[in-house]
């Protein structure tokens, strides 16, 4: 049972979780993260100010089921394809320019700038043991070299950075920013916990979770067949394993909060639905991780730590501290990137506050640390979480490579391809066209860009570059031709290929290994048929589609800005009328109030002169 002030200091908590946001909103305070807000609200409604909420068993229950919430969810970030090296093939673009292809890839850019970090965050722990201010160097190293993922991968998403390289390079950065600092954690707890048991125990946390994840693997490839709002599968799967993993680290003397970052590494690797994902940030960030991060304020105590002159020094130095650990990341990212993006990296690099509240948790459970020097700690980590995302802001600009069209080539020149061409590149596409025919290339080169070749053979097609593009179109009416060098396109590397078949047994014939091989198809009869019928049946839509000012287009939402945002609430909803929506093997007719998902391809009509500005927006990987 609550007690009664129990009660109003939840009630208060509960009340500031939902206020925040909305001041935020209000007052267009984006420079600031929520969590850090949180913990300065926590900090006013604590002892440090008002002294309105007390702590209590019940709300430090709260408290630790939202850092085990937190870290299980930090574990659901980490993206582990970053960690692969990309395969040797070069795309066609690469193959174009290979001279031209930076000498680092992204990989070893952020594998260089975390080793830098690892070793700054030794040498800076063991000087401030030489110094006294703090004498146990394991943990300050940890502590160092901790990255806020959360908050890098806010403000990656705010400047549309997650696919570019110069996102995924700090992405990856971050990402190690939380998984090493974890498995120091463990080894660390286990080393100096009175319950530590043999180290070697602590594999008995990674065995159980790939059994997990090895058990359940399947599950979510049926589960959408059998889940329904009353059953919610997926959920109680997540608590099943967050539980279990919890619990299996505890008795080998491990921190719960491990098993919890495992849990969420697991769920990650069963690859669950986007809606999945949704469901428990609601749950998490909608109670559990407010209370915590409200609660490390109201926890510390600015009165004791400004009576305190030790404390006093130990803030700044501990924040340059974490300034200079990063510091080197500078230069690993300047061997790719322009200086000033490279400062603003490293600025992003120096935030840290998720993981740094978890390990302070640990240490404290441990009596490995001071309050006054939990309090340096955390209040240190609250100003890099201020400037990082300040100076990151003011100092990034795209580079040069995130800032290319899109490039499509067309094969064969006639009166169907030359206008596609002529109003593609008016907007966000570098158009050229091919041809080995010389009366078309006389008929058509002043329209629009055009190179003569000698052939159309494979050969010849490489070495003047035709397959060095994102998008390739055959549109010649030899099928035959098409069909064989739409395979030979595709073997090169080519990402969309399209090709047009007027050969209906030729098609009929081969479909199904196009469609393996991922080619797209059209043909004029069936184009033509489509648009009579459209005549007949909808007419309004027939002159829609043909009018010179609007027309009717489809993109695939990949931007993640737009994911979960209601129809009514898109920035350019006034621009467009969206008019479907196809998503998991249907169509949905949109209102309002419907939220795009991921994936979903949306069908809208809007001005060809806007036209391309929206697909690009809501069609860019991020």
């Amino acid at each position: 049972m609550f007690s009664f002030m129990n009660q109003i200091s939840l009630l208060i908590i509960l009340l500031a979780a939902l206020v925040i946001p909305l001041a935020m909103a209000r007052f267009k305070i984006t420079f600031l993260p929520t969590a850090v807000v949180e913990i300065i609200v926590g900090i006013l409604l604590g002892p440090s100010l008002f002294n309105w909420i007390t702590n209590s068993e019940t709300l430090e229950i709260l408290q630790n089921v939202g850092v085990i919430f937190l870290l299980f969810l930090s574990g659901m970030e980490i993206d582990f394809s970053l960690f692969k090296k990309k395969p040797t093939t070069l795309s066609p673009l690469e193959k174009k320019s290979q001279h031209d292809q930076p000498k680092y890839s992204v990989l070893q850019v952020a594998t260089i700038a975390y080793a830098s970090i690892v070793g700054m965050s030794f040498v800076i722990a063991y000087l401030l043991q030489l110094s006294g201010l703090f004498t146990d160097i394991w943990l300050a190293a940890i502590l160092f070299m901790t990255i806020s993922l959360g908050i890098v991968i806010a403000g990656l998403k705010e400047k549309e950075l997650l696919s570019k390289p110069f996102g995924q390079a700090i992405l990856l950065i971050a990402a190690l920013g939380e998984v090493v600092p974890m498995v120091g954690l463990t080894f660390y707890a286990s080393a100096y916990s009175p319950h530590s048991k043999s180290l070697w125990l602590i594999l008995l946390i990674l065995v159980a979770a790939a059994l997990l994840f090895w058990r359940f693997k399947a599950f979510f490839r049926f589960f959408d067949r059998i889940n329904k709002s009353t059953t919610q599968l997926d959920i109680r799967l997540s608590f099943f394993i967050i539980v279990a993993l919890v619990t299996v680290a505890e008795s080998v003397g491990a921190e719960g909060i491990l098993g919890a970052f495992l849990a969420g590494i697991v769920i990650k690797l069963l690859e669950p639905h986007e809606e999945t994902k949704v469901r428990l940030d609601s749950i998490g960030y909608g109670f559990f991780i407010p209370i915590f991060f409200i609660m490390s304020g109201v926890n510390l105590n600015l009165k004791e730590l400004i009576t305190n002159p030790q404390t006093l020094v130990l803030i700044p130095v501990i924040f340059v501290g974490y300034v200079l650990a990063k510091s080197l990341v500078f230069s690993a990212l300047k061997l790719r990137f322009k200086n000033l993006n490279a400062v603003a990296g490293t600025a992003m690099t120096a935030t840290t506050i998720t993981v740094v509240l978890a390990v302070l948790q640990v240490a404290n459970h441990l009596h490995r640390i001071t309050s006054q020097q939990s309090g340096a700690f955390l209040l240190s980590a609250v100003i890099t979480c201020v400037f990082g995302p300040l100076i990151f802001n003011k100092l990034y600009s795209s580079e040069a490579e995130d800032l290319k069209k899109t490039s499509v080539h067309f094969i064969g020149t006639n009166l169907t391809t030359v206008p596609v061409a002529q109003q593609l590149a008016k907007g966000w596409y570098d158009v050229t066209m091919y041809t080995n025919n010389q009366h078309n290339y006389r008929a058509f080169n002043s329209e629009t860009t055009i190179h003569l070749l000698d052939s159309l053979e494979p050969e010849v097609m490489i070495k003047n570059g035709v397959f060095d593009a994102d998008v390739v179109v055959f549109g010649q009416i030899n099928s035959e031709k098409n069909y064989e060098l739409a395979k030979i396109a595709k073997q090169y590397g080519v990402r969309r290929v399209i090709v047009r078949f007027e050969d209906r047994n030729i098609l009929d014939d081969r479909r199904d290994e196009l469609d393996r091989l991922g080619v797209e198809l059209y043909n004029t009869p069936d184009v033509n048929i489509s648009m009579l019928r459209a005549l007949i049946e909808a007419p309004s839509t027939m002159r829609l589609m043909t009018s010179t000012d609007s027309s009717v287009y489809e993109v695939a939402l990949r931007n993640r800005l737009y994911a979960d945002i209601q129809v009514r609430n898109i920035p350019f909803i006034d621009k467009v009328t969206i008019t479907q929506i196809y998503r998991d093997k249907r169509f949905i007719r949109p209102t309002g109030g419907t939220s795009l998902k991921l994936n979903d391809r949306i069908i809208f009509t809007s001005s060809k002169a806007e036209a391309p500005e929206v697909r690009r927006e809501l069609g860019k990987l991020n």
